[in-house]
């Protein structure tokens, strides 16, 4: 109690915030929950009905094909989400012009701050198989017919994956640069001594001591990765909804749509189980605590 009484000047700096997240975070949690387990109305009774929404929402074959959607595209960002980012700020690094490095971060960084509206309708309008530049560039080059990329199953995910990494790469590849212009000069110089070459510097020193970025990196991207939505709402349309549809656009349906708000809920819930299995999971694969 001395203690408290004699940091009481923090503490109470303190009370703003906790009660921030207790209203805004963990007070939504709670009743959510409750909620999950109701068979939930905005008007009249809300019985009680324990877990029989997770039983209809994980007996539900609607659940698991976009879970597996979900799985899929989520695995293809993760994927070339670490890999694309990395090469750019190698890349990147290698830039002699200072202005035209600077010019370049920024240019790359864009796409991050812009939503998914402006950046989805970025890319339709781009792979527009009437006046999209990349069906224009395609014909220029001997193609018969455009191609309508945003409405054929096999390159819809292709479509929503490569949007979703260049949409955030230039924001991880200046996590990754600020990590590069970290390492110790030296380190080179007595790679040169040695006769390394640039390549041999690049393998051996710059990629290694980006390791320690890359896994927070993963993280961050593993943390989010299951809560795909915006991109798809965006995006979406009729002819490619069955490869496409993730768990959150099915929770929003089952929500705001048809207004099963109880299953809705639940469905939420497994997705937030699910993400804390996953996200325990690859922080113990990749050692994140163990630096």
């Amino acid at each position: 109690m001395k203690a408290v009484w004699k940091y009481k000047s923090l503490y109470l700096m303190m009370i703003p915030i906790v009660a921030w997240f207790g209203m805004f975070s963990y007070y939504p949690l709670i009743r959510g929950l409750i909620i999950s387990m109701q068979n939930y109305r905005l008007i009249g009774n809300r019985p009680f009905v324990g877990l029989d929404n997770y039983k209809m929402v994980l007996t539900d074959p609607a659940f698991w094909d976009v879970f597996g959607n979900t799985l899929v595209i989520s695995g293809g960002v993760l994927l070339l989400g670490l890999i694309m980012p990395v090469i750019l700020a190698l890349s990147l690094t290698e830039v002699a012009s200072a202005w035209f490095k600077k010019l370049s971060q920024t240019i790359v960084y864009f796409p991050h701050l812009f939503s998914w509206v402006v950046i989805g309708g970025i890319w339709i309008m781009l792979l527009s198989p009437d006046t999209g530049i990349v069906n224009q560039i395609l014909l220029a080059l001997g193609m018969e017919k455009p191609i309508a990329f945003m409405s054929h199953s096999s390159s819809a995910r292709w479509v929503i994956v490569l949007s979703n990494v260049w949409k955030d790469m230039g924001y991880y590849c200046i996590l990754y640069l600020a990590t590069i212009v970290g390492i110790n000069p030296s380190l080179y110089e007595a790679a040169t001594i040695d006769g390394a070459n640039r390549w041999q510097a690049v393998r051996y020193i710059t990629i290694p001591q980006l390791y320690n970025t890359m896994k927070v990196v993963v993280m961050l991207m593993v943390m989010g990765i299951l809560r795909i939505f915006d991109q798809i709402v965006v995006m979406r349309n009729g002819a490619i909804a069955s490869k496409v549809d993730v768990v959150m656009y099915y929770t929003f349906q089952k929500g705001i749509i048809e207004f099963k708000i109880g299953l809705a809920t639940a469905a939420g819930f497994s997705l937030i189980i699910m993400t804390l299995i996953l996200t325990f999971a690859v922080r113990k694969l990749i050692r994140l605590d163990e630096g």
